[in-house]
């Protein structure tokens, strides 16, 4: 199961967010989203558990739990929506 976690602390890196979420079961990925150009995080990231009940259990545990005085928002996380071809 995919899970969106918001309003990270800009300082968290990808072996913080899956620290994070260990306690909640088997971690598959951990990802915190940076900006291309800058290098800075954009506060939020995207982990996948490896069962339903796991993500669940992230979700309840995380949702709203305060992380360097942030407090962080955890769902299930929205297919990527294709992106169509590019005009030239």
């Amino acid at each position: 199961m995919k899970l969106f976690i918001g309003n990270l602390p800009y300082n968290m890196n990808d072996t913080e967010l899956n620290t994070l979420c260990t306690p909640f079961g088997d971690v598959v990925s951990a990802k915190v989203i940076t900006d291309h150009f800058s290098g800075q995080t954009k506060g939020f990231g995207f982990v996948e558990m490896s069962s339903r009940p796991e993500g669940h259990k992230v979700m309840e545990g995380l949702n709203g739990t305060e992380v360097s005085h942030r407090k962080l928002i955890c769902n299930e996380a929205k297919p990527q929506k294709k992106k169509g071809a590019r005009r030239r």
